[in-house]
C-alpha cells in the first residue's frame, strides 16, 4: 500500500535525500529506519549510500520487506525499546512512524532515538502538522493518529536533545485537510 509513495512526493523524497546527504558527510553511514513498513525507504536509504536497515513491529511488515529486499536486514522492534547500542547511529529515519504514538507517550520514544544516535546524528521524521495550538486525534486505517503543531513537535525534538534546523510543512492535497511536516534535526 505505501511502497511507491515518494514517487508522487517530490517534498518528501527531497527531504530523505537531504537527510542521506547531510548522514553521509557525518561519517557515520549507519541507520535504522523506524518503522520501516513495507522497506521501500530502507532499500532508498541503500540507495543513496547509507548502511540502511529496517525496524518495524509488525512481524507480517518485517516478513513483506525481507521479501521484497532480501540483500537488506529487517527486524522486528518496538519503538521505545530499540535493539540499537547506545550512540551507534549517524541517522534515524522515523516516517510516519509516531502518529499513532498518544502525545504523553512521544517524548520516551524520541529519548530513545536520540539514545542510539551518535553525538551529532540525524533524526528526520515525518508526520501530520495541523496549525491548531494543540495535537489533533483522528481515526486512521490502522489505529488512532496524531497531528502536531510544528512548533510543538519542535519543542518535543529540543526536550529530547535534539537541535532541529530544517523543517519543510507543505499540503499535500489530502481529504483529511493536515499538512505534511518533516523536521530534520541533529543530536547533541
Amino acid at each position: 500500500m505505501f511502497a511507491d509513495r515518494l514517487e508522487t512526493e517530490p517534498f518528501a523524497r527531497a527531504m530523505v535525500g537531504s537527510f542521506a546527504e547531510l548522514v553521509r558527510g557525518t561519517g557515520n553511514v549507519r541507520v535504522a529506519d523506524v518503522g520501516c513498513g513495507p522497506g521501500h525507504l530502507t532499500a532508498m536509504l541503500r540507495d543513496l549510500g547509507l548502511d540502511a536497515f529496517g525496524l518495524d513491529l509488525s512481524p507480517a511488515m518485517v516478513e513483506h520487506a525481507r521479501r521484497a529486499h532480501p540483500a537488506l536486514r529487517f527486524d522486528e522492534a518496538r519503538m521505545e525499546a530499540l535493539p540499537v547500542e547506545d550512540g551507534a547511529l549517524g541517522g534515524v529515519l522515523s516516517r510516519y512512524s509516531m502518529i499513532h504514538t498518544p502525545p504523553g507517550e512521544l517524548p520516551a520514544l524520541l529519548a530513545e532515538q536520540v539514545r542510539v544516535l551518535a553525538s551529532g546524528g540525524l533524526l528526520l521524521v515525518s508526520f501530520f502538522a495541523t496549525d491548531g495550538p494543540e495535537p489533533v486525534r483522528f481515526d486512521h486505517k490502522v489505529a488512532p493518529a496524531y497531528s502536531w503543531p510544528v512548533d510543538r513537535f519542535a519543542d518535543l525534538l529540543a526536550g529530547a536533545g535534539l537541535v532541529t534546523f530544517a523543517r519543510l510543512v507543505h499540503d499535500p492535497a489530502s481529504e483529511r485537510g493536515f499538512l505534511d511536516a518533516h523536521l530534520l534535526a541533529r543530536a547533541t
